[in-house]
């Protein structure tokens, strides 16, 4: 805070107190109440008691507070209050330009009647026109004074507003996440939340769309100049920016640094969610993984687990980022519940054991959508190489992968093989 709690001289013009024009709070306040209904468009958006209650309150303390640095005498409990009433107004959602323009109206008023005043008090004095409008070297320093405390006094102010402003904005954003976060996890633990819901203010929907994602490191979080933690956490703020635009803040979330869980109400397709998951990419700066599995809200425990085990077979896969719907790998899913099947099917790798080139090819080119040339780049190899890889796997295995048939056997080995594995 810029303003001293010293006692200062009080500023004069013609041996009266620079202050004088602003004493009657009183009436100044309703006077420039008045104008800020008529010229601080948002004002008049604000219902009648709060205008001629809070609003002209604050206005009045306002102007204690600038007489009161005027006339150089204590003003500490005023910003005080000042404080207290941003906090309120923060609360109660009426936005901090409105604050700030109305006390920047307030202060053009006030400014002109302390000049008006003075240039007054010189023409009443003077003998002639010129000389009543010259002022004395003692008075033309004070107003100079005044046009530097009137910079002070806007900066006591708007910091004041803008201190309190903010804190009591992040407690209120604090109380509304740590509710959504309590609604979340019942929601995702079955439990009953019709109260929670009613406290929250939010309203729970008949169905949703439950998203588990999966959010890599950013490069930079393994860069050693940098702190890896404060990269991390900024990732996922800007995801969530991101998530509460495109969802008007309806969504339920869950999320670390590494993923989690979304719950978004099911009231338009889910065509939309390829963009949604492209969106928050972009927003985290790295590619995500998603799978979505819509639901009655009864249900989502039952979903956001399928949500999360797909997920967890996209990436044993090493399939590309992007969104991947139940439907698309229920055949996938199924695969990974144990049974005579499951190990069926992972057997037929195993003639791939000695030779693992072979088997990170298998990997790529289906993890690539069978595309050959993005197979080898990314392999370091040529294509006639993995050509020549693929027939390998064929006669080593019994499937041909460029034909469908056997490709599905390799596709459905390659996921049951990795569950297999993981179980023992």
């Amino acid at each position: 805070m810029s303003v001293s709690t010293q006692n200062r001289p009080t500023l004069t013009v013609s041996g009266r107190p620079m202050s004088s024009p602003l004493k009657d709070v009183w009436a100044l306040s309703r006077q420039m109440v008045g104008h800020f209904v008529e010229n601080v468009a948002p004002c008049g958006t604000l219902p009648g008691d709060a205008i001629y209650g809070d609003v002209t309150t604050i206005t009045r303390t306002c102007l204690e507070l600038a007489v009161g640095m005027l006339d150089g005498t204590n003003i500490p409990e005023k910003i005080e209050r000042l404080k207290d009433a941003a906090a309120q107004w923060a609360r109660e959602g009426v936005p901090i330009d409105t604050i700030h323009h109305a006390i920047h109206e307030g202060f053009k008023i006030g400014f002109d009647l302390v000049v008006s005043s003075a240039a007054t008090k010189h023409r009443s004095a003077g003998s002639g026109e010129h000389d009543g409008m010259t002022l004395s070297l003692a008075d033309y320093e004070s107003l100079i004074g005044g046009a530097q405390l009137v910079v002070e006094m806007l900066d006591t102010m708007t910091t004041a507003v803008s201190t309190a402003y903010v804190r009591e904005l992040k407690a209120v954003v604090s109380e509304h996440h740590t509710a959504v976060h309590t609604l979340t996890s019942a929601l995702l633990g079955g439990h009953p939340t019709s109260t929670m819901a009613r406290e929250c203010g939010i309203e729970i929907a008949e169905r949703y769309h439950v998203l588990a994602l999966a959010i890599p490191p950013h490069p930079d979080e393994s860069n050693p100049v940098l702190d890896g933690r404060v990269v991390a956490r900024r990732k996922l703020r800007r995801l969530q920016a991101t998530l509460a635009t495109r969802c008007n803040d309806t969504a339920l979330s869950l999320l670390s640094v590494d993923g989690g869980t979304l719950l978004i109400p099911v009231r338009e397709t889910d065509d939309t969610f390829d963009d949604l998951v492209t969106r928050l990419s972009k927003a985290a700066r790295v590619p995500i993984t998603a799978t979505l599995v819509s639901t009655p809200t009864d249900t989502i425990p039952t979903a956001a687990d399928q949500a999360h085990q797909l997920l967890d077979m996209v990436a044993r896969l090493h399939s590309e980022p992007g969104l991947y719907r139940f439907d698309d790998l229920a055949l996938e899913y199924q695969l990974t519940r144990p049974g005579p099947g499951r190990e069926y099917l992972g057997s037929l790798l195993e003639p791939l054991d000695h030779h693992p080139e072979l088997l990170e090819t298998l990997h790529t080119h289906i993890a690539h959508n069978l595309n050959r040339q993005r197979t080898a780049r990314l392999l370091h190899v040529h294509t006639n190489t993995v050509d020549y890889r693929l027939k390998r796997i064929g006669q080593l295995t019994g499937f041909d992968p460029t034909q469908a048939s056997g490709l599905w056997y390799l596709r459905s080995a390659l996921v049951a093989r990795s569950y297999r594995s993981s179980d023992r």
